[in-house]
């Protein structure tokens, strides 16, 4: 099987920065922020982010992400 290294890409890293989520996993399309104890919030505070500053990002979350208190933020 073949190792190749995942990029984050310079908007991600942006979004990173300035949410500074405490556990996240990098995943080929974005990231798995995890350990989220109030989702509303932190959803909408994610969003609010990307949506000042133009990132070309998107949050995504369904149901079984919230079993573990988790939400993705994907590269468009």
């Amino acid at each position: 099987m073949e190792n190749k290294a995942i990029k984050i890409t310079p908007d991600l890293q942006v979004f990173i920065d300035k949410f500074e989520p405490n556990k996240f996993k990098v995943m080929t399309k974005g990231i798995e922020i995890r350990g989220i104890n109030d989702m509303h919030r932190n959803i909408r505070q994610a969003k609010d982010i990307i949506e000042r500053l133009e990132l070309s990002l998107i949050v995504s979350h369904n149901a079984e992400m919230l079993s573990y208190g988790g939400f993705e933020v994907n590269n468009i």
